[in-house]
């Protein structure tokens, strides 16, 4: 049996890139809708199926094994962008017909695999797509005609990939045929060559020119500087009213930008439920405000989704007494970090959730390398059982929240995914990952928990000019504020009748409390979601492009309105104590020099700045933007 791989080796792909042929077809399917009465920017329809297609391939990669269905992709983008799924059908053909326009038949190969077959050999394809195989027929019918190949494989349709070898083995099953009876051609060097080598299959490497990987680079790129074009030029056009308030901040500007991303958190978990059993949990606190505008969104734009959602009563604190536990070694670089200054004691106090009569010394400086030698020593028995406790009722609350899930996703505000690390660390039989809205290494950490912690609108390590939405990065306060309800963070659990787990933060249940209460900024995020109807996707979309720069100006060069509406006060240090942190240091008489010194201490330095220097600001902020631009730019070049 003669087995061969279909694009770029029975079919070869022109120099048009996948981008490219996404925007062509995009084009075409806007076309489709403007002739039925929908009228939606091409490239609105562009970014919502790059959206879509990026973060199914995102689930399936933290799974791990599978694929991803183009049906699927296409589907989600109708749901977001409202558009009925009776179209899936005629935007399927429209893939087909760019597919035919960008490939060319192999014509060498199909005479070669055309005599073998009246030779008496059979000719399989087998092909790692999104596509079925029933679309896959039908271009090899396009180019080759009938009665060349006797039956194809597609990874879409069997949730198998050749480049993982579970294709291999369904292929070997349904033929009924040894792996020594089969000869395989491709051109890729895993999928086709090494994978199935290792099977024991014998194969035939045709590797394409590598001139055409650069070519299709360049067309990349030209297609996506067409796409950013298009949408700035929508951007310049596009109108915010007037903000005089903080209410009004978060309705025109935070509005469609938690709108987005609450359809990417969606687009994540709508893949997740396709192929495992899973539960999503939202993070207190943070969680618990991005439930109330996820659990919204979905009301009212109709978006369906089954999959099992809770709140869940966790905190860095929570998850660093459950790796502790197992000694983790993130527990105590997570300890180092909070309690650098401190000491031993301190440690101790925050983790048993009590003040204890310890040792001298347990009085000396904190030193992760030492920490576990006191802990699980004679002298630290009454902390660790404490700590044994708290974790054994987490343990209990968290085994409920999930059931029997088989994949369970955190939802998080981010940014370093701390929790998803120390819980990693501290459930290694469980799969465990998590989605958040940025995600970037400002601690200076190891990233071997990144591949299962998925920044839905932002990840990278530093702000951006060059990057609208690394924006946030420059106040990431604003964020964690937005969401976040009044109630204290996660510290100690208690028994709560049969059953029944409680915490200091009291009840956190979806519907239980209402996380926009004295919060302007979510009031007025929430009204903008309510103000949406069936379809109101293309609109949160098309209003998140200009609310995303007005944002990034508010943050980077606030006005005076702006920095009132922003400034969300004092953020509690966490972990188990009670410290506060300003964001703004409170305004006093100070000298001039004394002013600037201080602005490297402030969490938000372009506020401190607006704040100390009202005239000063339209040059010292123009100056601090251009140092991050060169950042940026010496940070690409790496």
């Amino acid at each position: 049996m003669i087995s061969t791989d279909v694009f770029d080796t029975l079919l070869l792909r022109r120099i048009r890139s996948e981008r490219s042929r996404i925007a062509r077809g995009e084009r075409l399917f806007g076309k489709l809708l403007a002739s039925r009465g929908w009228r939606i920017d091409h490239d609105l329809l562009i970014s919502a199926r790059l959206d879509a297609q990026r973060l199914a391939f995102r689930a399936l990669d933290i799974r791990g094994a599978g694929e991803v269905r183009l049906t699927d992709i296409i589907v989600r983008q109708l749901h977001v962008l409202g558009l009925p799924s009776s179209l899936l059908d005629e935007r399927l053909n429209i893939e087909l017909q760019v597919e035919k326009a960008s490939l060319v038949a192999n014509r060498p190969l199909a005479a070669i695999l055309r005599a073998r077959r009246h030779a008496g050999a059979k000719i399989i394809a087998v092909s790692d797509t999104t596509l079925s195989a029933q679309a896959l027929a039908e271009l090899i019918r396009h180019f080759h005609g009938p009665n060349l190949i006797d039956r194809v494989y597609s990874s879409a349709d069997h949730g198998r990939t050749k480049r993982d070898g579970d294709l291999f083995l369904t292929v070997a099953e349904m033929e009924n045929t040894r792996f020594d009876r089969i000869l395989h051609i491709g051109d890729d060097l895993r999928a086709d060559v090494r994978t199935p080598s290792n099977h024991g299959i014998s194969v035939v490497h045709l590797p394409r020119p590598p001139h055409l990987r650069y070519g299709r680079m360049a067309d990349a790129a030209l297609a996506e500087a067409r796409r950013i074009g298009a949408r700035r030029a929508r951007v310049a056009r596009a109108a915010i009213p007037k903000l005089e308030n903080a209410f009004d901040f978060g309705k025109f500007v935070l509005g469609p930008i938690v709108t987005q991303f609450c359809l990417r958190i969606w687009l994540y978990a709508a893949q997740v439920e396709t192929c495992d059993r899973a539960s999503l949990l939202f993070c207190a606190r943070g969680g618990i405000g991005i439930r109330e505008v996820f659990e919204r969104v979905l009301a009212r734009l109709g978006l369906p989704l089954s999959i099992a959602r809770e709140n869940v009563m966790i905190s860095r604190l929570i998850a660093a007494r459950a790796a502790l536990l197992v000694q983790s070694r993130s527990a105590l670089e997570e300890l180092g970090r909070e309690f650098r200054g401190g000491s031993f004691a301190d440690v101790a106090k925050a983790l048993g959730g009590r003040t204890y009569q310890l040792s001298p010394e347990w009085q000396q400086p904190f030193a992760a390398n030492r920490f576990a030698m006191l802990l699980f020593g004679r002298s630290g028995s009454e902390v660790l059982a404490d700590i044994e406790q708290q974790n054994a009722l987490f343990v209990r609350h968290f085994a409920k929240l999930r059931g029997d899930a088989a994949r369970i996703v955190l939802c998080d505000t981010g940014l370093y995914g701390s929790t998803q690390r120390l819980l990693a660390h501290a459930f290694p039989a469980l799969r465990i990952e998590t989605i958040q809205f940025a995600r970037a290494n400002y601690k200076g950490h190891g990233e071997e928990h990144f591949p299962k912690v998925a920044g839905l609108l932002v990840e990278q390590n530093y702000y951006s000019p060059f990057d609208v939405h690394s924006c946030v990065l420059r106040y990431w306060h604003l964020i964690e504020s937005l969401f976040e309800p009044k109630i204290p963070s996660v510290r100690t659990f208690a028994e709560g009748g049969p059953n029944t787990v409680t915490a200091n933060c009291g009840e956190i249940g979806y519907g239980s409390i209402d996380p926009s209460r004295g919060n302007s900024l979510l009031s007025g995020a929430l009204s903008y979601v309510d103000s949406l109807a069936i379809g109101g996707g293309t609109i949160a979309l098309r209003d998140a492009e200009a609310a995303w720069f007005c944002l990034k100006r508010a943050i980077t060069r606030p006005t005076p309105d702006e920095l009132r509406c922003l400034e969300v006060g004092g953020r509690s240090v966490d972990f188990g104590r009670s410290d506060m942190l300003r964001v703004l240091s409170v305004a006093s008489p100070r000298s001039w020099l004394s002013r600037l010194a201080s602005v490297r201490t402030q969490l938000w330095r372009e506020g401190a700045i607006a704040r100390e220097f009202p005239v000063l600001r339209y040059a010292l902020l123009p100056m601090l933007e251009s140092a991050y631009s060169l950042r940026g730019m010496f940070a690409r070049q790496r």
